[in-house]
């Protein structure tokens, strides 16, 4: 799956049992329509909590207002509140992330072009396709 969103904080990096460490972050998803019948548009925003476990380096480039591409799988978290209430959240277990557009403060560092691959692979000359 691929969602397209705007970075609402700055990333975390958090470690999780044995030298394991995740990078947490949380997107905006901007969406609008038009009613039926109406000629006004209605906008949607909708939070989703990522997760991107392949390399924590990362971290330093997912900043504030950052708009990202992401792929990976979503899944939904339902569980009940301190009052018993239900509750459930959004989130994205992100496989790759691109960058589309730096966040303002970034692009004041005369940031250009940044190419990241966590996995250190070499793009395949020759695609079977």
């Amino acid at each position: 799956m691929e969602i397209i969103g705007r970075l609402t904080a700055d990333a975390t990096v958090h470690k999780v049992g044995n030298n394991k460490e995740v990078v947490n972050f949380s997107i905006a998803v901007n969406d609008h329509y038009k009613p039926k019948g109406s000629t006004e548009t209605k906008e949607i925003v909708t939070y989703i909590e990522c997760s991107y476990w392949l390399n924590t380096k990362l971290a330093q480039w997912l900043k504030k207002g950052t708009l990202v591409a992401l792929f990976g799988r979503i899944g939904l978290s339902v569980y009940l509140s301190n009052k018993g209430e239900a509750k459930g959240s959004l989130n994205f277990h992100t496989n790759t992330i691109k960058f589309l557009v730096f966040s303002k403060k970034q692009q004041q560092t005369n940031l250009n072009e940044v190419s990241i691959n966590p996995h250190n692979e070499k793009e395949p000359d020759d695609l079977p396709f």
